[in-house]
């Protein structure tokens, strides 16, 4: 490890510096330690929005598959296959607010809100390998546009 850094925007920062100063950077390699996950919480979640983001996720899914096997047909290809991506988004749409509903009903209130979730590293390290490690912290140990 060469530097350790709180922000990937610093770590990556630092390596963009070794690359001006003609540095190997291809023996450099920046990693995220100390993982965590994060669930960001977006909203309430009632039986419109379930029913809402159901319906989006069934309406994509049944206009693709619809798509596909309008293309299939020899004939008419690009006609009939607008037609049975349309017909394929509609069923979808039913289904998935169907299904929405059915999942969210099932839940009986344990999770009436939406949310993200990521992995977020607490800090980033930049690693050189072993021949060039010591190059490396003595190119950032001189360094004069630190942001640290």
């Amino acid at each position: 490890m060469i530097a350790t850094f709180d922000t990937y925007a610093d770590a990556e920062s630092a390596v963009d510096y070794l690359s001006d100063q003609h540095f190997t950077v291809d023996k450099l390699a920046i990693v995220g330690r100390d993982i965590e996950l994060v669930e960001q919480i977006v909203g309430r979640l009632n039986y419109g929005w379930a029913a809402l983001r159901g319906a989006a996720a069934g309406a994509l899914t049944g206009a693709l598959f619809g798509w596909i096997f309008g293309l299939l047909d020899w004939v008419q290809p690009l006609l009939t296959g607008l037609a049975l991506a349309f017909y394929g988004l509609v069923f979808g749409a039913v289904v998935g607010a169907l299904l929405g509903l059915l999942m969210y009903a099932l839940q009986g209130g344990r999770r009436d809100f939406t949310s993200i979730q990521s992995l977020q590293p607490r800090h980033y390290e930049v690693l050189a390998d072993v021949e060039v490690a010591d190059e490396a912290v003595r190119l950032l140990t001189g360094r004069t546009d630190r942001k640290e």
